[in-house]
């Protein structure tokens, strides 16, 4: 699961990926040998700033957190799993009918609800290990892929979580949506479904391309936060998070678009300064939206938020928030709720 208050210091290495038939080169693509007349493999990807090459598909993949295995879910990939590390993933919007991809997490094996480590994936051969920095990965954990090339176990990092070289700890490399299309048109090639992954991204930017299309362009956009968790100070989202794009395609203005990193604390101050019209709760662990909602209404220095003031607080789950195929639909719903803000 996303450990967001844990602070890494040590930037993404490059991964020999033995186990899965890949290795690593630091030549340019088109130096790589090529597969046979016909052949998918041998494949070329690029991953965080790696060149791995791919000599045939993964077969035992072990992935890190909700949004992470609905990538693979998404795009088919189940018999290619051996198993994924998630707390629960049913969520609020799941409660009004079933969740997408459940027939992924009824096939796959659920590995822990705690977090990830160096004995499960080997107790579960796994191949390969999908999961990002602060998404599983983390140099305080001993957890990284470095960690696991020595065990011979290869890794792919979640797109959003590739560290950037702004602090030596800040994440993002590219706008949260287009990181969500690269993952899967990477994994696309790395599991020889292409089209597969070329539908998914076509029907998820129609989808967002239609909830802006939705949007009125008369007005200006509401000011909207992202507000995680924290009491003294809050967690919230950069630019390279999902709730960016989320934001900014539901025809919001993200306050804290300035911030070059994903997740990332802010001191109140600043939340009151931007002054944001909306809050948007991210719904999830053990202090829910209802209890999140009642502190940020109750709490003296945002009485004279817009927000607070005019209860304009929007909640979306966590897999809704952080990389995943559920990104799109998030837009659109975000997109409904301020239009009526909008108008109001």
């Amino acid at each position: 699961m996303r450990t967001a208050r844990v602070t890494l210091a040590v930037l993404l290495t490059a991964i020999t990926l033995t186990s899965c038939g890949a290795k690593v080169s630091n030549a340019p693509d088109d130096k790589q040998p090529k597969a046979a007349s016909g052949g998918h493999y041998p494949v070329t990807i690029t991953n965080c700033g790696v060149k791995t090459t791919y000599d045939k598909a993964p077969q035992r993949v072990v992935t890190n957190d909700v949004g992470i295995a609905e990538i693979m879910f998404a795009l088919g990939l189940e018999d290619h799993m051996a198993g994924y590390v998630a707390p629960d993933y049913r969520t609020s919007r799941d409660d009004k009918g079933a969740a997408p991809w459940k027939s992924g997490y009824d096939k796959v094996k659920w590995l822990s609800k705690k977090e990830i480590n160096k004995e499960l994936v080997l107790d579960a051969k796994a191949d390969l290990v999908f999961a990002g920095w602060n998404y599983g990965f983390g140099e305080g954990n001993g957890f990284t892929p470095e960690a696991l090339k020595k065990l011979g176990v290869g890794s792919y990092v979640l797109t959003e979580s590739c560290h950037n070289g702004g602090t030596g700890t800040s994440r993002g490399v590219m706008p949260p949506l287009e990181a969500l299309y690269t993952d899967l048109e990477t994994l696309g090639r790395i599991f020889d479904v292409e089209d597969r992954a070329r539908k998914l991204v076509d029907g998820f930017k129609k989808q967002v391309a239609d909830a802006q299309a939705a949007t009125p362009k008369d007005g200006r956009a509401p000011r909207v936060f992202l507000y995680d968790d924290g009491k003294d100070k809050p967690l919230t989202a950069g630019a390279f998070a999902g709730p960016h794009d989320i934001i900014t395609k539901a025809g919001g203005d993200h306050v804290m678009k300035d911030l070059d990193d994903s997740w990332v604390t802010v001191g109140w101050e600043t939340v009151v300064e931007r002054d944001p019209e909306v809050i948007v709760i991210n719904n999830y662990g053990n202090v829910g939206a209802a209890e999140k909602k009642k502190f940020l209404m109750s709490y003296p220095p945002l009485a004279g938020v817009s927000a607070i003031k005019n209860d304009r607080v929007f909640v979306l789950d966590y897999v809704d928030l952080v990389e995943s195929p559920r990104n799109p639909s998030a837009v659109a719903a975000l997109a409904g709720y301020l239009k009526g803000v909008r108008g109001a």
